[in-house]
């Protein structure tokens, strides 16, 4: 039997070898961290996540994963507040990846650690390195990607702040940019945020400088992070990430590209967990039932692009000025809206999940 190799073993990574091993293939995954390690993006668990998740023998829930059945929109002084259609989990990348790790080598895979793959070679059956670009992967992109910077860490809230924060997800508004803020395991909070490079610029470009002016325009912010304590020496931080991007296959194709690798969904209010749980549970069945590549691609494209270009619209609304008032005006108006973006830019389970 040939042994499948696996590059990358985040979530779409860990998951593939999971479906694989537990098939009874012979699998080998190559993952660049020799140990846990926080990763920017994909902290919060959709419903949709979390039957994936199930579906491979995980709960997160037991792993620590706070709930999450609230969403609140902020702009300035001012707060909408509406219930998800469903029950999220806010649980930390660092957690996560661990135990569809070890969950993936108690199947029977083989999990290398350390292990950096400069370069797509014949040898790799799944590509699942994230955001990473790898030499002659031929990820190609349509347009340059946009001039934003991502930034993440986490904060130890004062008390009475990770009451009122429990059991939300808060998206904060701001100039050039967004934030969001949701309590994950541990009693910690993520902070995330997506700001223009030239907001960045013009203020210095440092971390601290940026924390500083966004609580200095979010009231709601500098209420948050009153007394909190910091929980890295440095936040993670992204940029040049090729949003909206979705790669189309080649008759030729010979790698199932799982996760960021096949498709990068905004990040307002996409929901890139589910969609890598989703690739790798594809991938697993196109492999399994003996089809290529390239038709795996096209119906990963098929279950993604709506979804997608949803959310792109959705981000753009939220980063712009005009747009944000006019996003907050129509939600202040009809807080149920929240409920239908949320649900319209989510990838509904395919009748096959369960079989």
């Amino acid at each position: 039997m040939t042994r499948l190799l696996i590059a990358g073993g985040g979530p779409a990574g860990a998951a593939a070898a999971c479906g694989l091993a537990r098939a009874g293939a012979r699998v080998t995954v190559l993952e660049r961290s020799v140990g846990p390690t926080d990763k920017i993006c994909g902290d919060f668990l959709s419903v949709e996540a979390q039957h994936y998740l199930a579906r491979l023998g995980l709960d997160p829930a037991a792993l620590g994963g706070q709930a999450i059945g609230q969403v609140r929109l902020v702009r300035g002084a001012h707060v909408v507040q509406a219930a998800l259609p469903f029950r999220g989990l806010g649980l930390s990348r660092r957690v996560l990846d661990e135990a569809l790790l070890h969950h993936a080598a108690a199947l029977g895979a083989e999990v290398r650690r350390g292990e950096t793959v400069p370069r797509l070679s014949p040898e790799i059956r799944f590509l699942a390195t994230g955001k990473h670009d790898l030499h002659a992967a031929g990820r190609v992109l349509s347009s340059a990607p946009e001039p934003l910077v991502g930034f993440k860490t986490y904060f130890r809230l004062a008390p009475e702040q990770m009451e009122a924060l429990a059991g939300a997800v808060e998206v904060i508004l701001f100039a050039d940019g967004y934030a969001g803020l949701q309590p994950v395991e541990g009693g910690r909070a993520n902070l995330c945020l997506l700001v223009h490079r030239d907001r960045l610029a013009r203020i210095g470009g440092s971390w601290a400088a940026l924390l500083d002016d966004l609580r200095a325009s979010s009231p709601h912010l500098h209420a948050r992070l009153a007394g909190a304590a910091p929980l890295l020496a440095r936040p993670l931080t992204i940029a040049r990430v090729p949003y909206g991007f979705l790669h189309t296959p080649a008759p030729s194709e010979t790698v199932f590209r799982l996760g960021d690798q096949a498709c990068v969904t905004p990040s307002f209010s996409g929901d890139g967990m589910a969609i890598a749980l989703h690739s790798a549970a594809l991938a697993v069945r196109c492999h399994l039932a003996g089809h290529p590549p390239q038709h795996y691609h096209q119906h990963l494209r098929r279950d993604v692009a709506g979804p997608m270009r949803r959310a792109g619209t959705i981000q753009l609304l939220g980063r712009g000025t005009i747009g944000q008032a006019l996003l907050f005006q129509a939600l202040r108006l009809w807080p149920g809206l929240i409920r239908r973006i949320a649900t319209a830019t989510r990838i509904a389970a395919p009748a096959w999940l369960d079989g």
